[in-house]
């Protein structure tokens, strides 16, 4: 009875990462009538069911979502954590609370949901709606080895997941929370070059999506350092040198990672708040 797909799982906020996520669990093989999921939008029950292929109890009411369940995950926006958290805090007793409220600490959830609960807060990404996310996790100190080995199995249907300290998890929201936005912007600026330079647009968009996500699966085989990669490419003299030296004037590397650093900052800010 150790394995995640024996208990329900019960979803606080049906938008598109919590059905993201039923959505890739049901497909790894989680029993689709064990995913429950509680909103107060009619609409969004109807898309996470509709999406995910859940047919556990989908409810305007937490009660019915949430009695049963094993695991509740809080999918809601860090601003309406209190007035859900509220609703939901008499069904979240002796369970195991899985938060992905950006910004949103530990110790703040444990305190809105009324006790010293087992909380294990979580910065997944929006590329878990094709399987391919990128999820890092902290937990609480009343946190089991089940508890953690269920965390895993949940996380790692929607792509890649690392634990980190919990200090770490508004760098990880600046990074791979935010990151995948920086990604179809460069993919933008690729394809609007290529326009610039003659191609056709469907051309461009076609060579830029696949020159990343190539370049990406590179990296992710090799191992190489990015830098090690980027020269192998680089001629003297050559097309791609004289491509990186606008980018280095335009202080493409310096700029990609204040965004990222800003967006860190902003974590933390939307966590102060609260």
């Amino acid at each position: 009875m150790d394995d995640l797909k024996f208990h329900t799982i019960g979803f606080v906020g049906a938008g598109k990462m919590a059905t993201a996520i039923a959505k890739c669990v049901i497909a790894d093989g989680h029993p689709a009538d064990k995913v429950n999921a509680y909103d107060v939008s009619a609409a969004a029950l109807v898309e996470f069911t509709e999406a995910s292929r859940a047919r556990g109890v989908v409810a305007h009411d937490p009660g019915p979502a949430l009695e049963n369940a094993a695991v509740v995950v809080l999918a809601v926006k860090p601003q309406n954590a209190h007035e859900a958290l509220a609703m939901c805090k008499p069904f979240l007793k002796g369970k195991l609370i899985i938060s992905i409220m950006a910004g949103v600490s530990v110790a703040k959830v444990a305190e809105m949901s009324g006790g010293e609960l087992r909380v294990v807060r979580v910065m997944p990404n929006i590329a878990a709606l094709v399987g391919a996310g990128a999820s890092a996790f902290a937990i609480a100190e009343k946190v089991t080895a089940i508890d953690r080995m269920w965390v895993k199995q949940l996380l790692g249907a929607v792509g890649d997941i690392c634990e980190v300290k919990e200090s770490m998890l508004d760098a990880v929201t600046g990074l791979s929370g935010s990151g995948p936005a920086y990604v179809f912007e460069f993919v933008q600026a690729l394809a609007f070059g290529g326009v610039w330079a003659g191609l056709p647009r469907d051309v461009a968009l076609k060579l830029a999506v696949q020159t990343v996500l190539g370049s990406a699966q590179m990296l992710h085989e090799t191992m190489e350092h990015p830098a090690v990669l980027r020269d192998q490419v680089t001629s003297p003299g050559g097309t791609t040198a004289a491509g990186l030296a606008v980018l280095e004037k335009a202080a493409f590397c310096g700029a990609v990672a204040e965004a990222v650093f800003k967006a860190a900052e902003r974590s933390r800010e939307l966590g102060r708040a609260l």
